[in-house]
């Protein structure tokens, strides 16, 4: 993830962990990445809508019961779109999914990979949440 952590810019939002934070998300992605200059018609950003849709939508059904809020981390640089949905729910899934199994993770695993990005899961330190870091080409 070092990568990732030197993108120079960055925006974070934490939202509670209910339906109407996908909305959210996607909104607040759309405005984020416009306000860099990464517009909509862009063809990264789709795709990364897509995931971030599907990852949200995971920690609202997964995740609620353990954790209120969910947290996502949006990053860019020249050549990269980097964003991050983290939750407080002990539960890890285990490796991302390979293109071709069905689910969630799958999708996202499958959208990622079909647009040469990255899909890496980080437990958090105490064991007590996860992020999932999603990287894509621009």
């Amino acid at each position: 993830m070092k990568a990732v952590e030197s993108l120079p810019r960055r925006h974070v939002l934490t939202v509670p962990t209910v339906p109407a934070s996908v909305r959210m998300a996607r909104e607040t992605a759309e405005a984020t990445y416009a306000s860099w200059g990464i517009h909509t018609t862009h063809p990264t950003v789709g795709p990364a809508l897509l995931i971030l849709g599907e990852l949200v939508v995971n920690s609202v059904r997964h995740a609620a019961v353990a954790s209120p809020s969910l947290t996502v981390t949006f990053a860019a640089g020249e050549y990269t779109l980097a964003f991050a949905v983290h939750d407080r729910h002990p539960h890890h899934p285990g490796v991302v999914p390979v293109p071709g199994q069905t689910g969630g993770l799958a999708t996202v695993a499958e959208v990622t990979a079909e647009h040469g990005g990255t899909c890496v899961l980080r437990r958090d330190a105490d064991g007590g949440g996860k992020s999932v870091w999603i990287t894509l080409p621009l």
